[in-house]
């Protein structure tokens, strides 16, 4: 008996909104093939190189957000009369949470998006940030990842990226050095880092930002291991070297 009341309320509520129902289906059967339509156009344009990979893949997961949120909206649409209060309060309160929540979030996709659009950098090029030399490897839609000379993944939020100072230095023009000596104990420490660090300023090719620095590595049996840490032009540190071949031959 409780089921044939329960089944009858459902075959009741179903004929009263048999129209509600029929739209609601109707939008989301056209929204995924808007969907598809605009994922297959991005597609194209990303085969014809006016859009890189990661531009692609961000606009087609917001595309597909904005659809799904424009076929929610029009759902609730359809049952905000026989839903009433619950959907008046499920409205307030998840567009008051939501919208909270989310503030943080829509400012890193706005700031993800004027990345993408001015493209201060692309994915693969070597940037100076933060004062850290870093290899951008994806630029998403929130965040963006890079990797560090020591192979150290970063993930940097859209908007503080977008708020810092970077100089791009391009794909494959500077490379780091490392060059390593191993004076005895007896040795200051303060002369030794002097002696590296004056003697790189006399290269050309070697960037003054970021500034050259000094590591102690390792203590040996009877010495001390210095690295000392500079970042020089690839093309600078090619003629460099030809000058030095020239003068040898």
């Amino acid at each position: 008996m409780l089921f044939q009341d329960l089944f009858s309320v459902v075959i009741n509520w179903l004929a009263d909104n048999f129209v509600p129902l029929l739209i609601s289906a109707i939008v989301i059967i056209v929204g995924y093939v808007i969907h598809l339509i605009l994922k297959r156009q991005i597609k194209k344009l990303e085969r014809k190189h006016k859009l890189n990979e990661s531009t692609s893949r961000n606009l087609t997961k917001v595309l597909k957000y904005i659809i799904v949120l424009i076929i929610i909206s029009a759902v609730f649409f359809q049952f905000a009369e026989s839903l009433g209060l619950i959907t008046t309060l499920f409205s307030l309160v998840g567009g008051t949470i939501i919208g909270f929540a989310a503030m943080s979030t829509l400012g890193n996709a706005i700031a993800g998006f004027i990345i993408m659009l001015s493209r201060p950098f692309s994915v693969g090029d070597r940037i100076l940030y933060d004062n850290n030399i870093v290899d951008i490897t994806d630029v998403k839609l929130i965040f963006t990842t890079m990797v560090d000379l020591n192979g150290i993944k970063i993930s940097v939020p859209n908007q503080k990226l977008l708020s810092n100072e970077i100089i791009d230095f391009g794909k494959n023009s500077i490379i780091r050095r490392e060059i390593t000596i191993t004076p005895g104990f007896e040795e200051d420490r303060n002369k030794v880092e002097k002696v590296l660090l004056n003697s790189v300023k006399i290269v050309p090719q070697v960037l003054e930002n970021p500034e050259p620095y000094v590591w102690i590595n390792s203590f040996q049996n009877y010495a001390v291991e210095y690295k000392l840490f500079d970042i020089i032009s690839i093309l600078g540190h090619l003629f460099f070297i030809a000058k030095l071949m020239i003068k040898t031959y």
